[in-house]
């Protein structure tokens, strides 16, 4: 019977552990969820309003997919190779600061060819083309987003038994893509709350009648506007989540920008590595051209 209380014991003590690890691996994690939320609704905003909820369904798949993956990966890494862990995340921080400077390429200096507009798009077939390619990007900068976390959280956990690893890393995976596009979703369905207060204020008269309609038609103002600052801080958040994954594993680079913002030098740097990225990526397109 001692035993038996005794594992009791023992299962309350490692329940305690997980809770304790999980807040603080929570803490550390909160920064990169925000980009990861400002990234993932600028990656499933601006498609038709029938289809936004069926390809946020996709992206969270892929999303759910992506950590199927990483999970067992980051475990064995950190078990067995840890000094691979580092070259595979900078090679993270070059694509999504790759993916932040092409973005501003094209926003000023390409707008026009690159703007897509879903309801100029007359087929079905068109139109699921256009979109698996975008999920397509979406699934992959959350591949990218979803590595960053998993390893900042292990980190946090890698001097605990593996019970305690898993327990505490899972739970944030898991956390991590439920709150993001839990909340992408909400977000891109505030029109259809204002549409809905507007057919309501139909039936309804005086202050009542008007504080529904306002409202309504406030949220159907807004949500293009959310969309236009979303969109700039998701560039950002590439560019921030990018850049600081050199700083924080380079010490070089953040030896050398030391008299400045942390959040400046992960700016600069994440846009330096993008632009040389991006300039590497047109020499091999350009080169790709003229040989064949």
């Amino acid at each position: 019977m001692s035993g038996f209380f005794a594992l009791l014991d023992d299962i309350a003590l490692l329940m305690d552990d997980i809770a304790v690890m999980t807040k603080v691996a929570t803490k550390k994690t909160a920064g990169i969820l925000g980009d990861d939320l400002a990234v993932g609704a600028e990656k499933a905003s601006n498609f038709r309003a029938s289809r936004e909820l069926p390809v946020i369904w996709a992206i969270t798949k892929g999303s759910f997919i992506n950590k199927l993956i990483i999970l067992p990966f980051a475990f064995l890494l950190s078990a067995f190779i840890p000094q691979l862990i580092v070259p595979i995340l900078l090679i993270g921080g070059v694509y999504l600061s790759f993916e932040g400077v092409e973005k501003i390429i094209h926003t000023f200096f390409y707008k026009e060819s690159h703007r897509i507009d879903f309801n100029e798009i007359k087929t079905d077939d068109e139109l699921l083309k256009v979109e698996k390619a975008k999920v397509k990007s979406a699934i992959l900068t959350d591949f990218i987003l979803s590595l960053e976390i998993i390893m900042l959280a292990l980190g946090e956990v890698v001097g605990s038994n593996l019970i305690t690893q898993i327990a505490v890393v899972t739970f944030i995976a898991i956390i991590a893509t439920l709150g993001v596009y839990g909340l992408v979703a909400l977000l891109v369905r505030i029109d259809d709350a204002g549409f809905y207060l507007i057919k309501i204020s139909e039936q309804l008269k005086g202050v009542k009648k008007l504080l529904y309609l306002k409202t309504g038609k406030g949220l159907v103002w807004v949500l293009p506007k959310i969309i236009k600052v979303i969109g700039v801080f998701g560039t950002l958040a590439m560019l921030l989540v990018g850049g600081g994954i050199f700083v924080h594993n380079i010490h070089q680079i953040y030896d050398f920008f030391h008299l400045i913002p942390t959040i400046v030098t992960e700016l600069l740097t994440g846009f330096f590595i993008g632009l040389i990225a991006f300039l590497f990526y047109m020499i091999v397109v350009k080169l790709r051209l003229i040989l064949k």
